[in-house]
Formats: structure tokens, C-alpha cells, sequence
């Protein structure tokens, strides 16, 4: 009786022992697959030191784990890392997915950040059946991403500094510094008169002020001589102008006059002057004949000239 209770009690104990045990299993399995959302996040960028188990952080606080890494086969540039984190990290809008080194161990993480308070959850399907978190190129994958474009410009600057730097510009640029010192060295020799035209040009432009502070006073002077010269000009500019209306008036006023002067009047002085110079012709006519035959030859016609018979 004693043998068979201890067997029973070390059943019992077994019975117990294997109930919780399934209960942890279901438990954890429970807490696994209910409690836990599931994302994906494609990486266009070596995932070294990611593996399956790797951490996944959002804001520096642990939340979840990678649970699983592939490649595409129709996209091979493309790296699918799927994780599980808690239902309750705010996976909204704006968020991104960043692979960064832990440290020097080589191991690597992954850090979710960027989520802005009041943005819609990501929680749209995408192509692989779970939602989609974007990648942000930074840390350690980004310089693994932009590492053979930074070697080549390294190789690029690298050819071109040894072309610069080739013998003759080496000389050139030896010449250059010979001159720059040679310059220097004059400068400094001549320093004593620089320092003197500095002063110089001080006291120029000090005087230059001062003449230009005269020449605003005397402006204004002048302004208030000129004034009256301005006034008394106007009047005499007014005076004038009425002048020439005088004028413009009298010249009116004699229009007809001369209108009639240049019509009547100077055709019968024109007369007048021919008939003139006809009777001092008709003058001169009659002087020669006097001159000629005397006061006869205005009585009668030309004298006769006296006979004298002709001999046999």
C-alpha cells in the first residue's frame, strides 16, 4: 500500500509538472501570436550583422525581434527582414526603419523612429501579406551603401592632386612663392612710408571733409544772394514780355498802312522815279544840242552850210 501511494503521489507530481508546462507553451505561444505584430521592411542595403533574433528598438526602447531575412529572387537588389514587435509600438505614419551598428561586436539592430503624434497606423497589407515600414538609408549600412562612391572620388581627387602637383607646377608654384616673399620683403622695407601716405591720406581726406563742409555753407549763402537776383530776373524777363506784346501790337496796328504803302504807294513813287529818269534823259538831250548849235538849234532845224560854187 505504501509503494503503490508513492507512486501515486510521483504521478501526481508528474501530472502537475506537465500541465504547467503545456500551460507555459501555450502561454508563450498565446502571447507570441496575439500579442505581437508582424512588419516588413525591404533594405536596399547590405543587412550585415543582421540576423534572425536581432533586436529591434523603436526610440532606443526594446520592442520586438527579426523574424526572418530573405532575398528576393525577381528583385535581388532587394532585402526582405521581416520583424515582431508589440502590438502596442506606435508604428504610424512617418515612421522608418534604420539598420545601426551595436557597438564593435559587428552584431547589428534595428531602430525604428520618426513617428508623429496623430498620423494614421501603418497597417495597409503590402505585397508580402504585412505592412510595410520604410527603410532610412544611415549608420553603418549607409556607409557600407556609400562606400565604393566615396573610394572612387578618394581615387579621382587622388589623380588629380598627383597631376597638379606634377614638376613643372611644383617650380611654378616654388616661382610663385619666391615672388610672395620677394613682394613681402619690399612691403616690409617700405613700411616706414606707407605708414607715412597712410597719415597723409588721413589728413587728405580730413581736408577733403572740411572743404566739403565749406562748400555746403557757402551754397547756402549763395542760395539766399541768388534769390533776389532771381526776382529782379523774373521781373525783367515779365517786363520784356510785356514789351513784346507792345510790340506785337503796334506791328497790328500798321499792318494795313503798310499794306497799303506796299500797294499804292510804291507803284507811284516807281512811276515817279521813271519819269525822273526820263525827263533828265530828255535834260541831257537837250544840253548837247545847246552845246552843239547853240540857241538856234532849239528854234529851227540844223543850219545850212553856206554855198560855194564850184570851179570850171
Amino acid at each position: 500500500m505504501e509503494n503503490r501511494s508513492n507512486n501515486m503521489l510521483v504521478g501526481s507530481v508528474v501530472l502537475v509538472l506537465l500541465a504547467l508546462t503545456v500551460a507555459a507553451i501555450i502561454w508563450l505561444a498565446g502571447f507570441g501570436g496575439s500579442h505581437e505584430a508582424k512588419y516588413d521592411i525591404l533594405f536596399k542595403t547590405s543587412v550585415d550583422g543582421l540576423a534572425k533574433g536581432s533586436a529591434i528598438t523603436f526610440s532606443g526602447v526594446p520592442v520586438g525581434k527579426v523574424d526572418d531575412i530573405a532575398i528576393l529572387p525577381d528583385q535581388p537588389e532587394l532585402i526582405r527582414v521581416r520583424i515582431a514587435i508589440k502590438d502596442t509600438t506606435p508604428i504610424l505614419q512617418g515612421t522608418t526603419a534604420t539598420i545601426a551598428g551595436v557597438g564593435f561586436t559587428g552584431v547589428s539592430q534595428i531602430n525604428l523612429d520618426g513617428a508623429v503624434k496623430g498620423a494614421p497606423p501603418i497597417d495597409q497589407p503590402g505585397p508580402f501579406g504585412y505592412p510595410l515600414i520604410p527603410p532610412k538609408t544611415g549608420g553603418l549600412g549607409a556607409l557600407l551603401n556609400n562606400a565604393p562612391a566615396l573610394l572612387d572620388r578618394l581615387t579621382v581627387l587622388t589623380e588629380r592632386l598627383t597631376d597638379l602637383l606634377n614638376p613643372q607646377n611644383q617650380k611654378s608654384i616654388g616661382d610663385i612663392l619666391a615672388h610672395i616673399d620677394t613682394i613681402s620683403g619690399a612691403l616690409a622695407d617700405r613700411s616706414g612710408d606707407i605708414a607715412d601716405t597712410l597719415a597723409q591720406a588721413k589728413v587728405a581726406i580730413k581736408q577733403a571733409g572740411d572743404a566739403a563742409e565749406q562748400i555746403g555753407k557757402l551754397a547756402d549763402q549763395t542760395n539766399q544772394h541768388i534769390g533776389p537776383i532771381l526776382d529782379n530776373l523774373n521781373s525783367a524777363v515779365a517786363s520784356a514780355k510785356h514789351s513784346m506784346a507792345n510790340v506785337d501790337e503796334a506791328v497790328n496796328d500798321a499792318k494795313p498802312g503798310l499794306k497799303a504803302l506796299s500797294t499804292q504807294t510804291v507803284p507811284q513813287i516807281n512811276q515817279l522815279i521813271r519819269d525822273l529818269g526820263d525827263t533828265a534823259q530828255s535834260l541831257s538831250t537837250l544840253s548837247g544840242r545847246l552845246d552843239r548849235g547853240g540857241a538856234t538849234s532849239l528854234l529851227g532845224g540844223d543850219r545850212l552850210p553856206d554855198y560855194k560854187p564850184r570851179k570850171k
